[in-house]
């Protein structure tokens, strides 16, 4: 069996979701799909997700509702008559969105959810429709229908019981339409996972029924060893490690969400990014282990909205406990952190700028100083984290020193370098306004006479 996903850019028009339909059709193991909201059809267009958004903001501030969801049911109209439909599959969206736009405000971080889902809901619903219209049986699967996450205020997983519940579908003889990018919780109340959630739900839904393979199909043949928006006609990567993958995921790498990994990871499936407008093209494939050799870099990632909290006090080094104290009251503040790099004396918390506020910042740097008797600290923003990643960095020397020096001929300064213990990526903490010339300077120093 094989579990794929469609992007939003492979779902936004009825032309593409009839190229979702032929790639389905071609291999009679592709049984369940998980679909994403109708993305945009051209680079000035609008997403669905960002469209309801709007709504909210609309229902939340007295706005212009009903013109809003005019504007929804219009997109997914559009897409009907294309493919054929009727009137029956628009109207049982728009009555969807009036049920949503009329429920409980009282969370509006609950509300903004429901809103954001019916992007994704509906139009698994809307491509069910078209399937069964064009000979292939299909069912619309809703994620209420097993998909199990937990409570606030933790961010959204899915609970061991949603797989139990989700491996009934290794049964279907239909093809099942599952939307992505939410759940619920035991109590049926709608989550929803990060943005780019999708991948995350059709992860979850390989692992549930043990898939042979994860296919997740976006608008590029493959994964590119850099930002081919930053670094001119950047090598392609044809096979990956689950390891390279989420380090570069995680500092920018766009095209595949960094947290869906972790299902397929513990179950050893491979998973295969594909063109949903070149479907033939291999892509790049990500593995457990990776056969192919030869190369110490795979990759290189940069990622900005980075803030770092400096904090100092001599003899810091000395003191039980000094790392676990400063570290709850980032965890008091619900604020996660990705780099704690420290010297005897000192000691910095990189975390993402989004999850701060100005009090939040003068929160803690109030109880940092009178708590724990800090001689300084403040927080510095507009970091960018540079990645560079590969399994086989653990055995190649002096890699760090061509990084540094290629990093040097810009004119940046290293803020922060951490490296982990499985030797499979080095980051580099730099302003972001150098994050574009790095990029380059680091991808001609590795791969300007390597072929990937």
């Amino acid at each position: 069996m094989i579990v794929c996903k469609f992007g939003g850019t492979s779902v936004a028009s009825a032309e593409q979701i009839k190229k979702v339909f032929n790639i389905v059709k071609a291999n009679p193991e592709r049984k369940v799909i998980a679909v994403s909201a109708p993305g945009k059809r051209s680079s000035e267009d609008i997403k669905v997700t960002d469209l309801l958004i709007d709504l909210a903001d609309a229902v939340l501030n007295n706005g212009d509702v009903k013109q809003k969801i005019q504007t929804v049911v219009k997109r997914y109209e559009d897409i009907a008559v294309g493919l054929g439909l009727d009137t029956t599959i628009s109207n049982v969206i728009a009555a969807d969105l009036q049920e949503r736009v009329a429920g409980d405000i009282s969370n509006k971080e609950l509300f903004i959810d429901s809103i954001k889902a019916s992007g994704e809901d509906n139009n698994a619903k809307l491509i069910a429709a078209y399937f069964n219209l064009a000979g292939v049986p299909a069912r619309y699967v809703s994620p209420k229908d097993g998909l199990v996450v937990n409570n606030l205020p933790e961010r959204t997983f899915a609970l061991p019981e949603a797989y139990e519940n989700l491996s009934q579908l290794k049964n279907t003889k239909e093809v099942v339409i599952f939307p992505g990018f939410f759940g619920y919780t035991k109590s049926g109340i709608l989550r929803t996972f990060d943005r780019g959630g999708s991948d995350i739900t059709g992860s979850i839904l390989a692992s549930a029924v043990g898939a042979d393979l994860y296919e997740n199909f976006t608008d590029v043949d493959c994964v590119f060893s850099a930002n081919p928006k930053v670094v001119n006609n950047p090598a392609e990567i044809k096979e990956i490690t689950y390891r390279e993958m989420r380090e570069l995921s995680y500092a920018g790498f766009s095209v595949f969400h960094d947290e869906a990994l972790m299902p397929v990871y513990k179950q050893g499936i491979p998973v295969n990014i594909k063109n949903t407008n070149n479907p033939t093209a291999p892509g790049t494939r990500i593995v457990p282990m990776r056969t192919e050799k030869g190369r110490s870099v795979t990759g290189i990632s940069a990622d900005s909205g980075f803030s770092i909290l400096y904090v100092s006090k001599y003899l810091m080094n000395r003191e039980v406990g000094f790392g676990r104290k400063l570290l709850q009251i980032i965890e008091e503040e619900n604020i996660s952190y990705e780099h704690t790099p420290s010297g005897l004396d000192d000691i910095s918390v990189i975390m993402r700028s989004n999850q701060l506020t100005p009090e939040k910042e003068e929160r803690i740097v109030n109880r940092v100083k009178d708590e724990l008797h800090a001689d300084d600290a403040h927080f510095r923003h507009g970091f960018s984290m540079i990645v560079i990643v590969g399994e086989g960095m653990r055995n190649n020397t002096g890699l760090a020193a061509r990084a540094t020096a290629a990093i040097s001929s810009t004119g940046a300064n290293i803020e922060m370098i951490n490296q982990g213990s499985s030797e499979v990526s080095l980051v580099f903490g730099v302003n972001q306004q150098f994050e574009d010339q790095i990029l380059k300077a680091l991808y001609a120093e590795f791969f300007s006479t390597v072929t990937a």
